[in-house]
């Protein structure tokens, strides 16, 4: 039971369908609604169809064969497990079916036994034919069965017998009919269905059945004694068959009140889900199903797949749309704002020129004070060039022991300082290039401006 998350049981009737939908819970099966629904209308199919919760909360589908298309046998064989009694029960196939064993679907119920050595098995037949017609029905409505049960087991194992007698059990078959269960001496020894007509004397047809069955009884050897006959009914089908009973064969009949449905398909719920077999369903239909199953959420997987795709391609093209449209807007204030940016630049560009123009003239100015401040008196000074507002050359001539006056000359240039900064880089120009003519002393030495880079 633990690997069921819930159970559905579903009743065809001529009138009306009911669902009755159980959640499994500590251990047992709790009824969670139950739902009514016209003959031949669709199935809810949030209740009974299954989806990708089923992996992980499996659901079981049990469908009620109608009684009408249902056998019942009981046979007493030793005791063994399941499936060696099942072996068992195909051997005496043929004698216990109504029909060709080709035509049917079978299945077995293990009754509880207090003897250590046999054991009482029912044997549910039906016809073939009959069960693919009817899991065609209820495959038009939505409904794909993992087994199919008949509740008349379930009713038999809830009424134990307390003493040796007949349980007749009203309306197994309709109004008219009953199924008759013998319990001799603590063990089910036969399972018997009569029906009585709808037109003539169902006195006295039931009168023939009941005799016919006591004597089959006493003829198997089971039957030693006169049984106590119980009547199970609701009150309305009771009060008849009581009447039918007394003037039939005089005797008393004990009344209970069988199961209601509700109860009866929780009782089918657990057995269901305890059960190892498909029941009465064939075997190729479980595997039919399961295939439909997997290839549905396979489809369901791929449209999923497909919206998600879909989604995320239309988010990305609305995405694209809207950067499209920004980079647009931009590109057209740009376009917009591109004259006056240009305009802008050019007067940039002629202030920069025109501030450059000024720096160089008082920058030209300058250094010719500082020459000036620092020439020594009987150095005499040939050429000044200031080239390029960053480069000061100076050159003259002198006599051969004036050298050192140059190179002081060239010292105390670099160590000039304006506001506390040097006006001459100490690494940038070119050192003192003397160059001996006769007896004068050619001499030249170029100085960096400082915060300027030397032209390559």
């Amino acid at each position: 039971m633990p690997r069921w998350n819930s159970c559905n049981i579903l009743q065809i009737a001529p009138d009306a369908s009911r669902l009755w939908q159980f959640d499994a819970k500590g251990g047992n099966f709790v009824l969670s609604r139950e739902q009514k629904t016209a003959d031949g209308a669709p199935l809810p199919s949030r209740f009974v169809a299954k989806s990708w919760n089923s992996l992980w909360q499996p659901k079981l589908n049990v469908a009620w064969l109608p009684p009408e298309n249902v056998f019942l046998r009981v046979i007493e064989l030793p005791k063994s497990n399941f499936e060696e009694t099942r072996s068992m029960v195909e051997l005496q196939l043929e004698k216990l079916s109504p029909m060709p064993v080709g035509q049917i679907v079978w299945a077995i119920h293990i009754l509880p036994s207090a003897s250590a050595d046999l054991q009482s098995v029912i044997v549910t037949i039906a016809s073939r034919a009959n069960v693919e017609e009817f899991l065609g029905k209820i495959e038009a409505r939505g409904f794909l069965a993992d087994r199919l049960e008949t509740p008349l087991l379930d009713q038999l194992s809830v009424t134990p017998p307390t003493e040796d007698g007949a349980w007749i059990y009203v309306g197994t078959r309709g109004q008219n009919s009953a199924l008759i269960a013998w319990w001799i001496g603590g063990t089910l020894r036969n399972l018997s269905f009569i029906v009585l007509p709808t037109t003539g004397d169902s006195v006295k047809s039931l009168r023939e059945q009941l005799t016919q069955l006591v004597w089959a009884g006493e003829l198997e050897g089971w039957l030693t004694s006169s049984p106590k006959w119980h009547l199970v009914a609701d009150p309305v089908n009771a009060a008849q068959w009581q009447d039918f009973f007394h003037d039939a064969i005089n005797e008393p009949v004990q009344i209970s009140a069988p199961l209601a449905p509700a109860q009866l398909a929780a009782n089918t719920a657990r057995r269901a889900a305890a059960a190892t077999d498909a029941g009465l369903l064939p075997a190729e239909f479980p595997l039919r199903y399961r295939q439909q199953f997997h290839d549905r959420l396979w489809l369901h997987g791929l449209y999923t797949i497909g919206i998600v795709y879909a989604v995320c391609v239309a988010i990305y093209f609305g995405v694209r749309e809207v950067v499209t449209y920004k980079t647009t807007d931009v590109e057209q204030r740009v376009a917009a704002l591109g004259t006056a940016y240009t305009n802008v630049m050019e007067l940039q560009a002629r202030y920069d020129v025109l501030k450059e123009r000024d720096q160089l003239k008082y920058a030209a100015l300058d250094c010719w004070k500082i020459v000036a401040e620092q020439l020594p008196d009987d150095l005499p000074l040939q050429h000044f060039i200031f080239a390029g507002g960053q480069r000061l050359t100076l050159s003259g001539t002198a006599t051969q022991d004036q050298f050192d006056e140059v190179l002081n000359f060239n010292k105390a240039m670099k160590k000039v300082q304006v506001n506390g900064k040097p006006v001459f880089s100490l690494t940038g120009g070119e050192d003192v290039n003397p160059r001996i003519v006769g007896n004068n002393l050619n001499w030249s030495f170029t100085l960096q401006l400082a915060n300027t880079e030397e032209p390559r």
